[in-house]
């Protein structure tokens, strides 16, 4: 059962009331020291997020079943035809990869216009999954989406045991510090949309959304499953 709005309240003030480690501590002004430079608001009391011992960082193979997933669906909201869609889902085993609204929309073979171009912005969630998985080496700043066809290209040619074979997760330290991150580009432009703003420092506002919903989902941020993640700024 997802958590309700007061569920994550109670869970968000009880992680403020805990001391935070110095490794949180270090985290956070290491981040704000990068927006800064870049020119994008921080605030002060926006608080660190989980360390390494309160994180719960995915297992190689999770990540890599997410990523196939996500794969598969992203193209599909791009407009590949059904046929194609299911063959890809039959190449991977990708059946049991699916959250659930994942299923209904590759079981959809007519789906909305507003699904296709959700479902199409989870490349960026994607992209995200293939740096953590090692595939990528750098990540691009949040000005502009990442290359799909490039992204696409690590699975062309491989199936789903050898995508995993080929795996190098990051170590956690890595993946923090990209959550750390996001969380405080998001505040920023969330910020920025409350306030009838300009976006700082170029950022993308969907490129942005998108990573710290995976980000999120890849350090286990309130044990939430991936259709319940929330992006709390």
């Amino acid at each position: 059962m997802p958590a309700t709005n007061e569920d994550r309240r109670k869970i968000i003030e009880t992680h403020e009331r805990k001391p935070p480690s110095k490794e949180a501590v270090d985290r956070k002004a290491r981040s704000i020291a990068r927006l800064e430079k870049e020119g994008v608001p921080t605030i002060e009391h926006l608080p660190v997020i989980e360390d390494s011992e309160d994180a719960k960082i995915r297992a190689t193979n999770e990540i890599a079943e997410r990523a196939i997933a996500v794969c598969i669906t992203s193209v599909k909201g791009e407009g590949l035809e059904q046929a194609k869609i299911e063959w890809l889902v039959k190449k991977f085993g990708a059946n049991r990869f699916f959250s659930p609204k994942e299923r209904s929309f590759i079981e959809t073979p007519t789906p909305t216009r507003e699904e296709r171009i959700q479902f199409s912005w989870r490349y960026e969630c994607y992209w995200m999954l293939l740096w953590a998985l090692g595939y990528i080496d750098l990540l691009d700043r949040l000005e502009s989406a990442c290359d799909a066809a490039k992204a696409v290209s690590f699975l062309r040619d491989r199936d789903t045991a050898q995508f995993l074979k080929d795996a190098k997760l990051r170590p956690i330290a890595e993946i923090l510090d990209q959550a750390d991150l996001i969380y405080r580009y998001n505040w920023a432009v969330v910020n920025a949309r409350i306030k009838n703003r300009e976006l700082p420092g170029k950022l993308d506002a969907g490129v942005v959304q998108e990573r710290h919903y995976v980000l999120n989902w890849l350090i286990g941020y309130m044990g939430q499953e991936w259709d319940e993640i929330s992006t709390d700024t």
